[in-house]
């Protein structure tokens, strides 16, 4: 059979809001070919098929906003839970 995963995670390095950082991975077979990093501000590939995709999700302006803003809805949105 095959594995896939997507895991997206907010990783806080402090607790003021200027720390946080966004984190959208996308996994097959227990390899990560993609993520998002809201440092990065795009999508980087690590397989062959991962480059390929981010090439073309970096080229879409739509889902570049959204992943960027995904760091104020999700991540900035539930801070005071998790601290």
């Amino acid at each position: 059979g095959y594995f896939y995963q997507r895991v997206t995670e907010c990783r806080f390095s402090s607790k003021d809001l200027q720390g946080i950082e966004y984190i959208d991975s996308y996994v097959f077979n227990q390899a990560e070919y993609i993520r998002f990093n809201s440092t990065v501000g795009k999508y980087v590939g690590y397989t062959e098929h991962g480059v390929y995709n981010a090439e073309a999700w970096n080229s879409d302006a739509g889902i570049l906003a959204q992943e960027r803003g995904q760091l104020e809805r999700f991540c900035k949105g539930n801070a005071p839970i998790a601290y």
